[in-house]
């Protein structure tokens, strides 16, 4: 059972997001990812999708070479995706499912039915010296998977619990915490490494950080829309000190 300090991974997607409606070079998303850095961020994460909607190549670039904090980059399992970051050799890199339409990342990733695929796919960039984590479903097949095909980390998809939560479904809601909970156990059990991310706000974040097993959070979205109010810093605190209060009673 892990313990101690949640690391943060803060998600600068959508500062480019913001950027990329009306072009040129402003919001910067590496000055977004320094700001976070000074506020506290124990790493930045960085989805460069493949119809580039907003996570460029030369953010990717600008990011390698910025950051003092380890780079999380996230990745659909493609040969082209792969070769950007065996070139960049990021801290780290989570393979997540993509599809053009979607508005973002809808679920897990399908590693049962990919074992051979995927086993194959990361083997290089283990080798490159990242860690690989994959973004899957709290269900114990895919976690299973996942263990078997050498990724050293999971990242369980708590969107379903944060959707539940917002639309009022409180019942769905606690049998998908409970999900998280049992499953975040299990893949201790087997030995991953077990992060946690996608929707989460101050009103989710507390049960998800004080799951033990958990050892980092990255939450993206709603800390960019909260800095449009309240500044990058203070919304990035604020989650730091939820976290840390979840956490106290470990």
């Amino acid at each position: 059972m892990a313990t101690g300090k949640l690391r943060l991974g803060v998600n600068i997607d959508h500062v480019a997001t913001v950027r990329n409606a009306r072009g040129g070079d402003t919001p910067d998303p590496l000055r977004a990812a320094l700001l976070a850095e000074q506020a506290g961020a124990d790493g930045i994460t960085a989805h460069l999708r493949e119809d580039r909607r907003h996570i460029t190549d030369p953010d990717i670039e600008a990011l390698v070479d910025g950051l003092t904090v380890p780079l999380n980059f996230e990745m659909a399992a493609t040969d082209e995706m792969q070769a950007i970051a065996l070139r960049h050799k990021p801290h780290a890199v989570c393979i997540v499912p993509e599809k053009r339409e979607e508005r973002t990342t809808e679920g897990g990733l399908e590693v049962a039915r990919e074992e051979n695929k995927l086993a194959h796919f990361i083997a290089p960039l283990k080798d490159a010296g990242c860690r690989v984590s994959i973004f899957i479903a709290a269900d114990r097949p895919q976690i299973e998977a996942a263990a078997r095909i050498g990724a050293p980390v999971i990242e369980l998809h708590t969107g379903a619990y944060c959707d539940a939560h917002a639309e009022g479904r409180f019942e769905e809601r606690d049998a998908e915490f409970a999900r998280l909970r049992d499953m975040a156990a299990f893949a201790a059990d087997l030995g991953l490494e077990v992060h946690a991310g996608h929707g989460l706000t101050y009103d989710t974040v507390k049960p998800i950080a004080a799951l033990p097993e958990v050892q980092e959070l990255n939450i993206g979205h709603f800390l960019i829309g909260e800095a449009i109010f309240t500044g990058l810093e203070t919304a990035i605190l604020r989650m730091r000190v939820l976290m840390d209060e979840a956490r106290s009673g470990l």
